[in-house]
């Protein structure tokens, strides 16, 4: 890729803006520029973590999927984001699926190199440590929603033993009615888990919507405005 092209590029991210001058040259040499087609896969999980992807143009969609096809959109990297970090860290294979929303330029850098970069200057290594930890703090929020989701809601769920210390609980008396309860209230949580995450992957699946641009992509709870999830 061309050299000329390259500091505009890695100035537009969070991870890469205080790259030296000096090894703008090394970088464009090593690195390569990839165009990828609407809903071409980048990566696949397990396969090797052997470069970080920077979005040039276009938008990444970055999921985990379940061995019967059930699909979780962890994050949508916009123009100027990155992915891949967490393999430039530990070396290891990649934890999610990446996949286009649209027809995408993309800058893969060797992880070598970057982790060569990371060990010679602190701020793109202090950079690096930021962006993990958002990731970390995106999945750990994002878990603890699926998890409050699955419980009963505070007020029915304190009325319950003090009803009981005074008489049975009505579905204790009718086994059947116990069953058709726990039916109802599983698919309340149910419908009120699938909304939260229709509303979250519309809005971060918009063009031009509520992406970071110029940086690492925003959580999807930060870009609802709940302002706190890779790979």
């Amino acid at each position: 890729m061309s050299t000329a092209e390259l500091p505009s590029i890695l100035r537009g991210t969070d991870l890469f803006r205080s790259v030296p001058a000096e090894d703008f040259e090394a970088v464009a040499e090593a690195s390569r520029i990839r165009v990828y087609r609407r809903g071409q896969v980048v990566c696949t999980a397990g396969q090797p973590g052997d470069t970080v992807i920077v979005v040039v143009s276009g938008r990444l969609k970055v999921v985990v999927r379940s061995a019967d096809g059930g699909e979780r959109t962890l994050t949508v990297v916009q123009p100027g984001g990155v992915f891949g970090e967490l393999a430039a860290v530990d070396g290891g294979p990649r934890s999610a699926d990446a996949e286009t929303l649209e027809e995408s330029r993309l800058l893969l850098i060797p992880r070598k190199l970057v982790q060569d970069i990371c060990a010679r200057v602190p701020a793109v290594c202090l950079a690096l440590a930021r962006s993990l930890a958002a990731t970390l703090r995106r999945l750990t929020e994002g878990a603890s929603d699926l998890v409050f989701l699955d419980l009963p809601r505070g007020g029915e769920g304190a009325a319950r033993p003090a009803a009981r210390r005074g008489r049975p609980h009505p579905a204790e008396d009718d086994p059947g009615a116990a069953r058709a309860s726990g039916r109802r209230h599983q698919g309340e949580r149910q419908r009120r888990a699938a909304r939260l995450r229709a509303t979250r992957l519309d809005r971060a699946a918009r063009p031009g919507g509520d992406g970071q641009a110029g940086g690492v992509a925003r959580p999807v709870r930060q870009q609802l405005g709940a302002r706190c999830l890779l790979p």
